[in-house]
């Protein structure tokens, strides 16, 4: 009633408020059936039938101090209730609908660490809250599981996912994870299978100095990752081009017998980080003359192999690939 007076009192000022020219009987006998015919086309659409949906929040409760919840109930499901129009607007006014309590003892299966609470629990606890008249048409989502355990945990490396490329002339030549490894919990079965998580899918290219971000790692069901964030570095470095000179070595070679090649050394070209080019040595390339090959080809050269090169580079070649030879006898 009070509000009803306030309001009155409100239109009341507006209307002496407006210049007198406008207001007369006619003006207001029009306002009067304005508001009339609004009332009765408000009342007659809210005694019509409708549906609406309305979100339930739900709360898993009873938990055991000892019990770790590695896979959570769905906090919020959703109805669609139907029902005349004065009661749906009742649900999202005066009568809301109250959350629901769900005890972690009715459900929990301690064998296989998994709960699952069926629907129809769900929904006779929200009955019990509405209208008489009022009917669940539907319900989402259709299945309600939460998973758990009492302390099973393991340790795990994290994996980059996605597609990660420097600009141009750069390549990436280090990832760096802050925690490198992170505690996971989970059934002993999960756990037997899980050697590693991964990132949610990163997207970057074009970069040319170092990313830092901070990123989510992928959830898996049934599975609680400690910490569920990590931070990631990218450090790109700029590609050059640089060779070694590596000593020709011959292979299958018969006793008695020497190869000597001329020239006795041969540049082996690759492409490579600049600040990685420093670790790199001759003694991690091998390059071979196989005496077999030699013997077997009519020409006066011999072919050479690149078999060995460190991890790392890229592009490994030779720039010749064939030299003259001597074989002498070993004396």
């Amino acid at each position: 009633m009070h509000n009803a007076s306030h309001i009155f009192q409100w239109f009341r000022d507006f209307l002496l408020s407006l210049p007198k020219r406008i207001i007369s009987k006619e003006f207001l006998f029009f306002l009067f059936f304005l508001a009339l015919s609004a009332i009765f086309w408000l009342l007659m659409t809210l005694n019509g039938t409708y549906e609406e949906e309305y979100p339930v929040e739900l709360r898993l409760v009873g938990i055991p101090r000892n019990a770790i919840i590695t896979g959570p109930l769905q906090d919020t499901v959703y109805v669609t209730i139907r029902d005349k129009g004065f009661q749906l607007l009742a649900y999202s006014t005066t009568k809301e609908i109250q959350p629901i309590s769900v005890p972690f003892s009715n459900y929990a299966e301690k064998d296989t660490g998994e709960g699952s609470v069926p629907v129809g629990d769900v929904k006779a606890s929200i009955y019990t809250q509405l209208f008489k008249s009022s009917r669940i048409t539907q319900f989402k989502p259709g299945a309600l599981n939460f998973y758990f355990n009492f302390g099973l945990s393991k340790v795990v490396a994290v994996r980059m996912a996605g597609s990660v490329i420097p600009g141009e002339s750069y390549y990436l030549s280090k990832v760096e994870f802050l925690p490198e490894k992170v505690t996971i919990y989970a059934s002993h079965r999960l756990l037997s299978q899980i050697n590693s998580v991964s990132t949610e899918n990163l997207y970057i290219t074009n970069f040319s100095d170092t990313v830092y971000r901070m990123v989510s790692l992928k959830s898996i069901r049934g599975v609680k990752i400690v910490p569920d964030k990590v931070r990631i570095g990218l450090f790109p470095d700029i590609l050059t081009e640089e060779s070694v000179d590596v000593p020709v070595t011959a292979v299958n070679m018969p006793a008695g017998k020497v190869l000597r090649t001329f020239p006795s050394k041969v540049k082996v070209r690759f492409v490579i980080g600049a600040s990685m080019f420093r670790t790199i040595h001759p003694n991690q390339f091998s390059v071979v003359a196989d005496y077999k090959e030699i013997i077997a080809d009519s020409t006066r050269n011999c072919k050479l192999h690149l078999k060995m090169f460190p991890h790392g580079i890229m592009k490994p070649h030779l720039d010749m690939n064939q030299v003259d030879y001597l074989i002498e006898e070993n004396k």
